[in-house]
This record gives C-alpha cells, structure tokens and sequence, in this order.
C-alpha cells in the first residue's frame, strides 16, 4: 500500500520561507517521479512543481518559478519543496504526489501523471 505523508506546513510572513517534506513508503521511491501541488479555498488544485525519477530534471509552474526548489532524497523516501521569498498568494493545502510509472524521464506537470497523493499540509503567508 503507498503512503505519502506531507509535513512541514505553517503560518509565515509574506517574504519567509518553509520547506515541505513528503515521507513516501510502499513504493520503490528512488524509481519515480515526484510532485507537489497546491489548492486554495475555492480554487482548482495547480500542478507546482516535479522532479524526474533520477532527480535529473525538474519543472515548475511560472508562478513560483525562482522561488520554490524540488529535491528528492533516495535515501530517504522523501521529497522535498523549498519555499523561498514567499507571498499570501501563495496560502494553500500543499499535497505531494508519486508518478503512475516508474523511469519516466521528463517531470510531469499535470495531475494526470500522479496516481497517489498524501493528506496535505496547510501553508499560510500572511502579509
């Protein structure tokens, strides 16, 4: 059974910075691709950012492009977001998400390549 757990969510000021964790287990993680996605009260969830199976090549939606960071740790089972000079349109529940197949070369960018995904974790930039 795959498990994605999301951590690291919070209140910051507009202009702070977080970084969000995803413990993934039940997969052979150092094989897939990874994502994080974001949905705002009222909002369709929006792809964020994706990383390739080998951390080789990532992708980023414009808007955060510059300021947010993907990382995965094999070693770990983890993935990773840094969130750099954040801003209040940025206030989300942030969910991570493994791809549907394994040695996928390029980092997707749609939910459509992801088919599990964790709980989410709140993040809140206040101005």
């Amino acid at each position: 059974q795959v498990q994605l757990a999301e951590s690291g969510g919070g209140l910051v000021q507009a202009g702070g910075s977080l970084r969000l964790s995803c413990l993934v287990s039940g997969r052979t993680f150092s094989n897939y691709g990874m994502g994080w996605f974001r949905q705002a009260p009222g909002k369709e969830r929006e792809f964020v950012a994706a990383i390739n199976w080998s951390g080789s090549s990532t992708k980023y939606a414009d808007s955060v492009k510059g300021r947010f960071t993907i990382s995965k740790d094999n070693a770990k089972n983890t993935v990773y977001l840094q969130m750099n000079s954040l801003k209040p349109e940025d206030t989300a529940v942030y969910y991570c998400s493994t791809a549907h197949t394994p040695f996928i070369a390029a980092p997707m960018a749609t939910v459509l390549g992801y088919d599990y995904y964790g709980q989410g974790t709140q993040v809140t930039v206040s101005s």
